[in-house]
């Protein structure tokens, strides 16, 4: 049984997250597994990446307290002003940086949950940032790392005409499409996995994030989010539909 068939939409415990969504369904679900599973702790949190807070303030208002890693100085500002209109802003602090030099930036065994969303396909080279969240987690701590998938994006190009892309994406060994493409890498599942593996991390799950909100027409996603949030979940962690997702969200942790 997965954390997907262990939360119900309605998160439990102190975590009251926002509502589910096609696009972050399964990520809340995992995380307020984790979250619930430790209910009593206050957790000390890292988002790389984590831009506007839409991670970092939610998790805030559990209780949590969480330090934003992102190089955008606009999207801090934005996060600072999201989390004082919440009122957590003395539970968020925003560090302006990016991944690839994220050793640098955070205090080693210092973070309880680490997050690193849609960052490994951009940084100049993910192993050095793997191996700096994992040295950032406490022992017993776990990370939520989301990439992109590249089946998905091979799909989504033929089916758009684009079959030289396609074609492209599918042989690259880092499942790019040449220096014109606007990520530098994208994952299968087992790639990912041992990437977190070989920085000492054991991974405990992997889900596809938008096996379906991508493909479908916005009348029908718009129509029925509830339907399709459900839809989500119950395929997210089943092949084939996993590895053709748009995104794969693994969740690791560090060994005690």
């Amino acid at each position: 049984m997965t954390r997907l068939d262990r939360v119900e939409q309605t998160t439990r415990g102190r975590f009251t997250g926002p509502p589910l969504t096609p696009r972050t369904a399964v990520i809340w679900s995992v995380l307020a597994a984790e979250l619930d599973r430790r209910a009593d702790a206050e957790l000390t949190v890292l988002d790389v990446g984590g831009g506007t807070g839409g991670f970092a303030v939610p998790l805030a208002q559990a209780g949590h307290r969480v330090t934003v890693v992102d190089a955008s100085p606009d999207a801090l500002a934005a996060l600072t002003r999201r989390a004082a209109e919440a009122g957590v802003a003395a539970r968020v602090r925003a560090v302006q940086g990016d991944g690839d030099a994220l050793a640098g930036l955070v205090e080693p065994a210092s973070a309880d949950l680490v997050l690193c969303h849609s960052v490994l396909e951009v940084v100049d080279d993910p192993t050095p940032v793997v191996t700096a969240l994992a040295a950032a987690l406490r022992p017993g701590g776990a990370a939520s790392v989301l990439v992109a998938g590249r089946a998905a994006a091979v799909l989504a190009r033929a089916m758009n005409g684009h079959l030289d892309v396609a074609a492209a994406l599918a042989a690259a060994p880092d499942g790019s499409a040449g220096p014109r493409d606007t990520l530098r890498r994208r994952f299968d599942a087992d790639g990912a996995a041992a990437l977190l593996r070989a920085a000492g991390l054991t991974v405990e799950e992997i889900h596809g994030v938008r096996v379906l909100a991508d493909l479908l027409p916005a009348a029908v996603a718009d129509g029925q989010p509830g339907s399709l949030v459900e839809l989500e979940r119950s395929l997210a962690a089943r092949s084939p539909y996993r590895d053709l997702a748009a995104q794969l969200h693994l969740f690791a942790r560090r060994p005690a």
